[in-house]
């Protein structure tokens, strides 16, 4: 059996892929508008060695597994590929691979992961206790630290690297961005001489929008060198400098305190399961009585499964250290730290569109983008987005928004009997 018509087994003959291969053999649908190509029987070695998702992205990363056409698409098609194979597809794999002595060489042979790759306590990365101040400002920086040049091509001008909101079906990735912020400004209740702090704040987008639509005093936290200096230009460049400021800092080291809001959108994937009740703890001893609190994060459907996995791809290609935790105990903790939680909502098909506009943007910035990071950068990224689209689509993550308030002495929310913060145009 050749090497296409295996995977083509593997994968399934309906999926609508073409599959090509080194040794010249082929399979599936002949000009298929998805194409994956075996160019190197290292790919069957990664596979054999870690079979699934983190093998498959190790092939891929290296180059010795290519896909042409969408890779969404790619990924949609091809996903009894990507969980654990059963037995009987490594079986089918195996007897294929067998019959082909480059391919017994190469399964024998163990390669070390691609450069891009994390190795969970294998390097200085991921040295000393998991969410310290040192290991969490190196794990930003991996993250994060990659190319401002890079960023302004995947996220567009905005530069917000978060879920945004679409008041509509068919809002630009630009004008669902601005919605986002100015949810969240809306949800605070933001008015002119407040003082907000933003932790986790990225190039500044909230904390400029707090700044330039509200006139609002914000202070912008982050753990990101180049997001920090790259922020603080945008803000003199805006003529926001009196109003608005972007602090490389952890945000556990913010020193004001009597805040009027603060808004926390993506980062608490970042901060751990277990700092969860020191996080909103410090928070709400951040915030003046009356005061409001939106967390926006990226969340998982229950809490049935760990929160980190520590050997999955995203684990090691791109968040290390990342926990993602139900709704339902993020909100426990909120209520355990003081706040009275006043709404809540999922937004995920706005992050699964989100991705659809960054992955359009790294496509159409390709070649620049391989130029200005790395081929393998790129691919991890080219995987990654498109995966957590996917993801997101099938309810394997959600993206939450959830607004507490600090309550003043007598139980006084201040809160207003129904919700406000929606426009009508946008209901």
């Amino acid at each position: 059996m050749k090497l296409a018509e295996v995977f083509e087994r593997v994968v399934g003959r309906d999926a609508n892929v073409e599959f090509l291969a080194y040794d010249d053999s082929r399979a599936g649908p002949a000009g298929a508008d998805v194409t994956v190509e075996v160019k190197s029987p290292y790919a069957i070695s990664y596979l054999a060695h870690a079979p699934g998702p983190v093998g498959l992205a190790r092939a891929y990363v290296s180059g010795y597994l290519d896909v042409t056409g969408d890779m969404y698409t790619a990924l949609s098609r091809m996903q009894s590929a990507l969980g654990d194979l059963s037995w009987g597809q490594k079986g089918t794999l195996l007897r294929g691979i067998l019959r082909d002595p480059l391919l017994r060489a190469a399964t024998l042979t163990r390669l070390e992961p691609p450069p891009q790759e994390v190795r969970v306590n294998r390097l200085p990365l991921l040295s000393g206790l998991r969410h310290s101040k040192r290991r969490d400002a190196k794990v930003i920086s991996h993250h994060y630290d990659v190319s401002n040049t890079f960023y302004e091509w995947v996220l567009g001008p905005s530069m917000a690297y978060t879920c945004a909101c679409f008041p509509s079906e068919d809002a630009t990735l630009e004008q669902a961005q601005f919605h986002k912020f100015d949810l969240v400004a809306r949800k605070l209740e933001l008015r002119k001489g407040m003082r907000l702090l933003d932790v986790g704040c990225g190039w500044g987008g909230m904390v400029m929008h707090a700044a330039r639509e509200y006139g609002v005093r914000a202070l912008g936290v982050t753990l990101s060198k180049q997001q920090a200096e790259w922020a603080q230009k945008a803000i003199a460049e805006a003529g926001l400098s009196e109003l608005a400021e972007v602090r490389y800092l952890d945000y556990r080291e913010v020193a004001e305190g009597d805040f009027d809001a603060v808004s926390s959108i993506g980062l608490t994937e970042h901060i751990g399961k277990g700092n969860l009740p020191s996080y909103f703890s410090f928070l709400y001893g951040k915030l003046r009585p009356g005061g409001r609190l939106l967390n926006h994060c990226i969340t998982r459907p229950d809490d049935t499964e760990p929160s980190i996995r520590k050997e999955g791809f995203i684990n090691r290609y791109v968040f290390p250290d990342g926990e993602l935790e139900g709704p339902g105990h993020l909100i426990s903790q909120m209520h355990d730290a003081g706040f009275e939680v006043r709404h809540e909502e999922n937004l995920r098909e706005h992050y699964a569109k989100t991705l659809t506009g960054w992955c359009r943007n790294l496509d159409d910035h390709w070649d620049e983008a391989v130029a200005e990071v790395g081929e393998g950068t790129a691919r991890v990224w080219r995987l990654y987005m498109a995966g957590s689209r996917l993801g997101f689509d099938l309810n394997w993550i959600q993206l939450h928004q959830v607004l507490g308030v600090k309550l003043h002495d007598g139980g006084r929310s201040g809160m207003p009997l129904r919700p406000s913060f929606e426009p009508p145009s946008a209901g």
